[in-house]
C-alpha cells in the first residue's frame, strides 16, 4: 500500500519525500514529471522501547511505499495526466504551503493556504464529477435501451454520488452500504481516498498550532487529518550526527521528536493500518496489518505457513510488559494471553504465533 505525495510547485513537497524516504530524487527523475517511489520506515517509539528492552541482534521497523507525484500545476490538471498518477495511490498527503519566503516564489502570488487547500480539493471533486458524469450518461441511455435491474440500481447509485459531489463534498464523507462499495471498486474515484493535510510553516511557527486547530476544525467535514512540519527545521535535524545533538536541537525547539517521525505513523493510520510487534533476543520487528484483522490474518503477514498452520496466538499488550519490565513479570501478574482464531489483533500487540504445517 502507498501514500501519494500532492501538492502545488514550491510547498516543500521534495524536501518532505526525502526526509520521509532518504532517498534524494535525481535530475533525471525529477525531469521525467512521472511518480517518483520511495520508502519511508514507521518512527514508532514503542519499537524503540522494545528494543531497548530485548536488545537484539536485529530490529526490522515496518515500511510503507511513498510516491512523491508530479506538482499540480495548472498545465497538467488541464490535461489530466496528473489524475491518473492520484488515482493509483492508496491514500494522499496533501502538503500545502504556509511558510512565507520572499526568496521562494508562489504559483498563485502570495501565500494563502486556505485557498490552495480549497483550490486543489476542487480539482478533485471537478475530476471525480467529470467521469460520474459520462458514466451516469451512459447508464441512463442503458436504462432506457434494457431495463435491466442491475443497470437502474447502477444509475441511481451514481445518481447519489453526483448529489454528494454538487455539495463539494469528497466521497470519503459519503455513507455507502457493502453493495455500494463493491460497485466503488470498479471507479477511479480519487475523494473516495483517505487525506492528510501537511501544513508546512516556517521555523518561527513551530510551536504556534493556531493554523492546524483551525483547519482542523474548518475541514472536520471533510475527514481530513490535519498537522504541522516544518521542512526546514526537520531538514536541520536530519543533517546532525549524533543523537545527542538532535536531542538539543529538540529541546531548544522545545518539541519533543521531529514531526517527520510523527507524519509516518499518520501515514500508517491513513492507509487503514495497525502495528503489532514480533519480539526475541534475536530479533524485534514490526509488522502492519489491516485495522479489524484476526490473528490468522496478522499471521499471515509474517508468512503464509503460520496463518495455514495457525493453531494459537500468544499475546502481550505493549503498556503492560512496559510497565512491568519483563516478560516473566508480566506472565506472573497473569496478563499473557492466548488467542484463538477469532482474536483481532490490536494495535501495539506483541504477538507469537503458534502454528504446526
Amino acid at each position: 500500500m502507498k501514500i501519494g505525495l500532492i501538492g502545488l510547485p514550491q510547498t516543500g513537497k521534495k524536501t518532505l519525500f526525502e526526509l520521509l524516504t532518504d532517498h534524494a530524487p535525481s535530475e533525471k527523475e525529477l525531469a521525467s514529471n512521472k511518480p517518483i517511489k520511495g520508502i519511508a520506515e514507521i518512527k514508532d517509539p514503542r519499537f524503540d522501547k522494545l528494543v531497548a528492552l530485548y536488545a537484539p541482534e536485529k530490529n526490522v521497523r515496518a515500511r510503507i511505499e511513498i510516491e512523491a507525484l508530479p506538482k499540480l500545476e495548472k498545465e497538467a490538471i488541464a490535461k489530466g495526466d496528473i489524475f491518473k498518477d492520484i488515482e493509483d495511490a492508496d491514500a494522499l498527503c496533501h502538503i500545502v504551503r504556509a511558510f512565507k519566503d520572499d526568496s521562494v516564489y508562489h504559483a498563485e502570488g502570495s501565500v494563502d493556504p486556505k485557498r490552495d487547500i480549497d483550490m486543489v480539493n476542487a480539482e478533485l471533486i471537478l475530476n471525480d464529477m467529470i467521469f460520474i458524469e459520462k458514466r451516469f450518461e451512459r447508464a441512463e441511455k442503458k436504462v432506457k435501451e434494457t431495463k435491466e435491474e442491475a443497470v437502474i440500481h447502477e444509475k441511481d447509485f451514481l445518481g447519489r454520488l453526483k448529489t454528494h459531489l454538487d455539495r463539494s463534498l469528497p466521497l470519503r464523507t459519503m455513507e455507502c452500504t457493502a453493495d455500494d462499495r463493491k460497485t466503488l471498486v470498479n471507479y477511479p474515484l480519487i475523494t473516495r481516498k483517505a487525506m492528510i493535510l501537511v501544513l508546512n510553516v516556517s521555523e518561527d511557527d513551530v510551536k504556534d498550532h493556531t493554523l492546524t486547530q483551525r483547519f482542523t476544525r474548518d475541514y472536520k467535514e471533510f475527514k481530513i487529518d490535519v498537522m504541522q512540519v516544518s521542512a526546514k527545521v526537520e531538514a536541520e535535524i536530519a543533517k546532525l550526527e549524533s543523537e545527542k545533538e538532535r536531542e538539543e536541537f529538540l529541546k531548544a525547539l522545545g518539541i519533543e521528536e521531529p514531526a517527520i517521525n510523527a507524519l509516518t505513523r499518520m501515514c500508517l493510520k491513513t492507509l487503514n493500518l495497525i502495528s503489532f510487534f514480533t519480539v526475541g533476543q534475536d530479533e524485534v520487528r514490526q509488522w502492519t496489518v489491516k485495522a479489524g484483522s484476526t490473528a490468522p490474518e496478522a499471521a499471515g503477514v509474517i508468512h503464509t505457513d503460520l496463518q495455514k498452520g495457525f493453531i494459537r496466538a500468544e499475546v502481550m499488550k505493549y503498556n503492560d510488559l512496559i510497565a512491568l519490565g519483563s516478560e516473566e513479570k508480566l506472565k506472573e501478574a497473569g496478563k499473557f494471553y492466548v488467542k484463538g482464531k477469532d482474536y483481532v489483533v490490536e494495535d501495539g500487540d506483541i504477538v507469537h504465533i503458534r502454528f504446526n504445517v
